[in-house]
């Protein structure tokens, strides 16, 4: 059965001749009826010159709605172009715990904020069921055009009715629709007052000057917010209480592992390396640090390596530094004591379905042509990408290498091996690269493996990243 519209006949009521009139305008909401200069405290509204109007971003819609109700000022909305749904689930699938008390948390916080649950909990469920509940049009918007097909699939599950994409090479804005951050905020200033709710899928990636817009364009009064890892590095994450609202609900990996999540270990193991590459290490380390010292530059800091490039980039000797800096990191995260190391995990578990990450491509092409393992970058075309996970899961590749596209957004619940050969000092990173292995499969047991090198920076990088509840005991 499709969805029905259920008639909202306040709207079509004849208003009186001093009303305000909400109108939307790409990507903003004009009060007209304002004398100029007097917004009448109404929440985000600023007086436009260029067209004498008063005008808010549309993401003031709700506020103002709620100031000119709350202060019985009349108005005509002619901004919201969307009628309530009544939409209906195709199974009524019973909820987790806590994915119950996520929605209730989220109802009960007036519609808007941010949920935070691991990695295989169930967020898109959540979602189903957040969408349904509050029964108005809504849009989906992920990161990539592989999630987007995974929520269009998820979807079309669920929900009776035709779901629409707006992406990757599709533009069709039904009254539900999936659609990337990319397009979100390009096609904003024109969907922005089509859909009542907007669910932002690892909404960590929306702050910032051009994702932002995918929210701060959009009237939607109702918003939800999904991540596992919610902070940033930069603290953009503040950001989120004003286009989302703030955390609702939170639940960590300890806290539900063993029943809605693979029970897991960790083991970080370490690696020497050679007396020649360690010579060549430490000189290399040497004319690195040397030149931060002489530019006086604190790594440290917020912006340091933005002072680093532009330092190294006006000499000889800043342009010998930032090769010295890649020589010693290709030597701490490419060792070849890793490789051999990994050979004997693979053999050790020959019987699972194993994900290696590295931190860049040229280490997952050296693993594929020594271990005739495939691999996915992000070179690799979505079709192959799919491919490549469907053997995977199907049991066909036990045996998958990657740089960091995996990271998030990846349904392989068969996987129970992680080792991470590199990687940052993102704790968002690691912890995304643990949970591709704990999405819950009969009683598997995960484990991940980090192997590091001795005596290298990469130790210190392995106690930044390892900073989350996590790793707490292991």
């Amino acid at each position: 059965m499709a969805a029905s519209t259920r008639k909202v006949s306040p709207r079509d009521a004849p208003a009186p001749a001093d009303a305000l009139k909400l109108v939307f305008d790409a990507g903003t909401i004009v009060v007209e009826g304002l004398a100029e200069g007097d917004p009448r405290g109404i929440p985000g509204l600023r007086f436009d010159p260029r067209t004498g109007t008063h005008r808010a971003e549309a993401i003031w819609y709700r506020a103002i709605v709620e100031y000119l109700i709350g202060h019985n000022i009349p108005r005509v909305d002619l901004a919201r172009g969307y009628e309530p749904i009544a939409w209906e689930l195709r199974v009524a699938k019973q909820p987790f715990p806590h994915q119950q008390e996520a929605l209730e948390a989220w109802w009960q916080a007036g519609k808007r904020g941010v949920v935070v649950l691991p990695t295989g909990t169930g967020k898109t469920h959540l979602a189903s069921l957040a969408i349904a509940r509050a029964g108005r049009p809504a849009l989906v918007v992920t990161p990539t055009i592989d999630l987007m097909n995974q929520w269009y699939d998820e979807l079309t599950l669920c929900f009776e009715t035709e779901v629409g994409m707006i992406g990757g090479g599709s533009r069709e804005p039904r009254p539900l629709a999936v659609t990337t951050y990319d397009s979100a905020y390009l096609h904003m200033e024109r969907l922005g007052n089509q859909y009542g709710m907007i669910v932002f899928d690892e909404c960590h990636h929306l702050p910032g000057p051009t994702y932002g817009l995918a929210a701060t364009c959009s009237i939607a009064p109702f918003r939800l917010g999904l991540t596992a890892t919610p902070e940033r590095a930069d603290n953009a994450h503040m950001h989120s209480d004003l286009l989302i609202g703030p955390i609702v609900y939170r639940r960590e990996i300890q806290q539900l592992r063993g029943r809605f999540l693979a029970d897991y270990s960790v083991e970080t193991l370490y690696v020497h390396l050679s007396q020649e590459d360690r010579e060549a290490y430490e000189r290399a380390r040497e004319t690195y640090r040397g030149f931060l010292q002489q530019s006086g530059i604190d790594m440290r800091r917020p912006n340091a390596w933005s002072q680093f490039l532009f330092a190294a980039g006006r000499s000889a000797e800043g342009r010998g530094a930032f090769q010295a800096y890649r020589e010693q990191r290709r030597l701490a995260l490419a060792a070849p004591a890793k490789l051999r190391l990994l050979a004997h995990l693979l053999d050790k578990h020959a019987r699972d379905r194993v994900l290696i990450f590295t931190h860049d491509n040229a280490t997952v092409y050296t693993i594929a042509r020594r271990f005739l393992v495939p691999v996915i970058t992000h070179q690799t075309k979505a079709k192959e990408r799919r491919e490549v996970l469907r053997r995977f899961n199907e049991g066909v590749y036990p045996i998958v290498a990657t740089s960091r596209v995996l990271n998030e957004g990846v349904n392989v619940p068969e996987a129970n091996v992680a080792i991470i050969l590199s990687g940052s000092g993102s704790v968002r990173e690691h912890v995304q690269r643990l949970g591709r292995v704990l999405r819950k499969s009969g009683d598997k047991h995960a484990t991940l493996y980090e192997v590091i090198t001795r005596g290298t920076n990469e130790e210190f990088t392995s106690s930044r990243r390892r900073q989350h509840g996590a790793y707490d005991g292991d």
